[in-house]
């Protein structure tokens, strides 16, 4: 399927204010960039750099005054998610390099604190595929999906005793659960199609049978219209704006995603 994604963001600038966006999809095995637009309003030198984790980030300086960004983007990405029940544990002797960080605990995933519960969950499945698919069927049932909720993010801990959360909260516990087992897990921010309410939205990726596969508690079904812009370990990788200094007032965040052909 063939979406056109985009993304209009509005501020107050009281004081010049170095940002760092994280707001241009890649082109991958998942999903094919066609056509995209990048906006500054007003125009300001910009630079565009790769960071650790293979994402585009661009950085600049917000002018005094309004400062408007407009990002748009046409994409082909699948209708359905991918399943594979029998997809295997791979033994951490076999990862790849680059999956080897998605293992280890991070700011807000912290699976050195979920091994008896996450075997629990995951009691009498085949390691690998089974494990997740078990981990994310316990978050749907246990774990409220409260759209607007979580104004900051909240680490796995703070989610599993709270029981609820947005859908970036959901994932953080999701990914602590899977690497408690040894299984690599990643934050992924990006867009979904026909979300509801519509905005930017989290999911996670967990590494089985030699690939990454795509998880969400908070949708049913392998639907896809996923559309990947941002990989970390977890939010405080995945930020699609960050600013530094003072406080900056936000105007507009509007997100967009429309069907445009099959």
């Amino acid at each position: 399927m063939w979406l056109r994604i985009s993304c209009d963001l509005a501020f107050t600038i009281k004081t010049p204010t170095p940002f760092i966006l994280m707001l241009r999809p890649r082109s991958g095995e998942e999903q094919w960039i066609e056509h995209d637009e990048f906006k500054l309003c007003p125009n300001v030198p910009i630079i565009e750099f790769t960071d650790g984790y293979g994402n585009l980030c661009q950085r600049l300086i917000a002018p005094l005054g309004d400062f408007r960004i407009h990002t748009t983007s046409d994409v082909q990405t699948s209708e359905f998610v991918d399943v594979d029940l029998y997809a295997p544990f791979v033994e951490i002797q076999n990862l790849p390099n680059n999956v080897l960080c998605f293992l280890s605990p991070s700011r807000y995933c912290e699976s050195d604190r979920f091994n008896d519960m996450a075997n629990t969950i995951t009691s009498g499945k085949l390691p690998g595929y089974q494990q997740v698919l078990a981990i994310e069927d316990w978050l749907r049932k246990t774990i409220s999906y409260i759209p607007g909720s979580s104004e900051y993010p909240m680490s796995a801990i703070e989610v599993n005793k709270k029981g609820s959360g947005v859908c970036r909260d959901l994932a953080h516990l999701g990914i602590a659960l899977c690497r408690s087992l040894s299984i690599p897990a990643r934050m992924v921010v990006g867009y979904l199609h026909d979300l509801k309410p519509m905005d930017m939205h989290a999911w996670f990726e967990a590494y089985v049978g030699g690939r990454w596969y795509v998880f969400d508690a908070t949708q049913t079904g392998a639907k896809g219209g996923y559309v990947s812009v941002g990989y970390g370990l977890d939010a405080s990788d995945v930020a699609i704006f960050t600013q530094f200094g003072p406080e900056i007032d936000i105007i507009q965040q509007q997100i967009t995603v429309v069907q445009i052909k099959n």
